[in-house]
């Protein structure tokens, strides 16, 4: 279903540009934009929609939200569902120059569930208090749709126009398995992202403190891809009180320990190579990746806090992470199953296989039951260029490095439109915050002056890209 969302009344004005409008500050935004970002992102996690998996979920009332603020800046967004209530906006911003390639600018509407019980505030409140907002979604990643928002509805006020087009996608479904989201667009509605050849989304230029006086800003160019695995064990049914050989739990857990305890080799990717190059940079020491007796663990202990963003992508990755069987305690059944998270470097399937292979053996087959590619993006180019200069232009002490993500994005669905990805919802955080355990954890949240610096850098990135 596809459904446009527009402002006649603004339209016909054309947008909210001309007379009386406000003067763009240094950065481009307006006053009023700094105000919205944190408005849209206190009013985006009052929007429940927390995804549960297995299509449990309704997007839609966010969806309608971000359309209307888009078509109030004079936009006319689009709103696409594959299933009802799963809902996706796509809008289309003209840039200045006919000739350049598009811009995908892309954040999700869903979130992971939150336990209310377990939060200091409700995790849908939105709730604005000594200078936070607090609620699910607040960094991943209701803050960079309301940036998104605030800065394109900034431009119609001021009359900014991007050198590109820009292609804002709001989806679903991101934190499943993107098929009512990105997969669904990227398959069935490629014609809006005509031109696209790079994209922006979540994950990347926030602040990371691993010592006193130094402020990294982490940019994903990379992010392993996604092996989802269902594990199946067949045996003999029988009763529980009757020596069994064939014991399909039995074989299934001899299967899952393996997988388990088992230590994936290291696989250095060019994204990680690029990072553990810039690291040793920015603290001082020194690293030869290539050489055969690099000391990568010392390395990586001499990092410290920063190690963070290097060694979850330093091989693949197999985590058991759920079991079924049975149905009562003195009934042995005849098939168990489990579940696998898997991660995958670029270039490092053939070895994910063969290793799944050997460590399920004659106990257990397995299958895909979600496959995603791995990514990487370009460090040396224009772009990523740009990226670092729009974090340094509003924090003179920063340094900007390239990292790889060790899970992924809707960025993984869009490549298959030949659009590369990069990780970039700026945030300047303070000393002490810690981003990685609010990342889907309990009382996540983000400071407004993140917000107001995330707007900015993102205004100047846009409109220089």
């Amino acid at each position: 279903m596809r459904t446009t969302v527009t402002d006649p009344a603004r339209r016909a004005a054309g947008g909210a540009t001309g007379a009386g409008a406000p003067a763009p500050g240094p950065s481009g935004v307006d006053a009023l934009a700094l105000d919205e970002v944190v408005e849209f992102t206190s009013g985006l996690i009052r929007i429940d929609t927390t995804n549960r998996g297995g299509g449990d979920c309704r997007e839609r009332p966010a969806a309608e939200y971000a359309a209307e603020r888009l078509a109030g800046a004079g936009a006319e967004p689009m709103m696409l569902e594959r299933t009802p209530g799963r809902t996706n906006v796509v809008a289309r911003i003209p840039g200045t120059d006919p000739t350049a390639e598009a811009l995908l600018v892309h954040g999700h509407l869903d979130v992971v569930p939150a336990e209310a019980a377990d939060w200091s505030v409700h995790p849908f409140s939105g709730e604005v208090r000594d200078g936070v907002v607090w609620g699910r979604g607040a960094v991943d990643m209701k803050n960079m749709d309301a940036m998104i928002l605030a800065v394109v509805r900034s431009w119609a006020r001021t009359g900014v126009r991007p050198r590109r087009d820009l292609v804002i996608a709001f989806t679903a479904d991101e934190e499943d398995s993107a098929v009512d989201g990105s997969g669904f667009l990227a398959d069935h509605h490629p014609e809006l992202f005509e031109g696209c050849t790079e994209g922006i989304s979540e994950s990347g230029a926030f602040t990371v403190h691993p010592s006193p006086g130094l402020s990294l800003y982490p940019v994903a160019a990379g992010e392993r891809g996604t092996g989802w695995l269902k594990l199946t064990a067949e045996g003999t049914a029988g009763h529980g009180s009757k020596p069994n050989r064939a014991n399909a739990v039995s074989r299934l857990a001899r299967a899952v320990a393996r997988i388990g305890d088992h230590q994936w080799p290291v696989r250095i990717t060019p994204t990680v190579r690029a990072a553990i190059l810039a690291l040793a940079e920015v603290h001082g020491l020194s690293a030869d990746p290539d050489a055969p007796d690099f000391d990568l663990d010392g390395f990586i202990a001499a990092l410290g806090p920063a190690a963070a963003l290097v060694e979850a992508t330093l091989r693949n990755s197999a985590n058991p992470t759920m079991l079924d069987a049975g149905y009562k305690v003195n009934v042995i059944p005849g098939r168990a199953t489990a579940f696998v998270d898997g991660r995958i470097l670029p270039g490092g399937e053939e070895e994910f296989r063969a290793t799944l292979d050997r460590l399920t053996g004659e106990d257990a087959s397995w299958e895909f039951h979600h496959r995603e590619v791995a990514l990487e993006a370009p460090v040396d180019g224009r772009t990523f260029a740009v990226l670092r200069e729009s974090v340094e232009l509003f924090d003179p002490r920063a340094r900007v490095v390239p990292f790889c993500m060790a899970g992924g994005t809707d960025a993984k669905q869009f490549s298959r439109l030949g659009i590369t990805g990069y990780g970039f919802s700026p945030l300047k955080l303070p000393p002490g915050f810690d981003y990685w355990a609010l990342f889907h954890g309990v009382d996540e949240r983000v400071p407004v002056d993140a917000l107001h610096f995330g707007v900015r850098v993102l205004d100047h990135a846009l409109r220089t890209l």
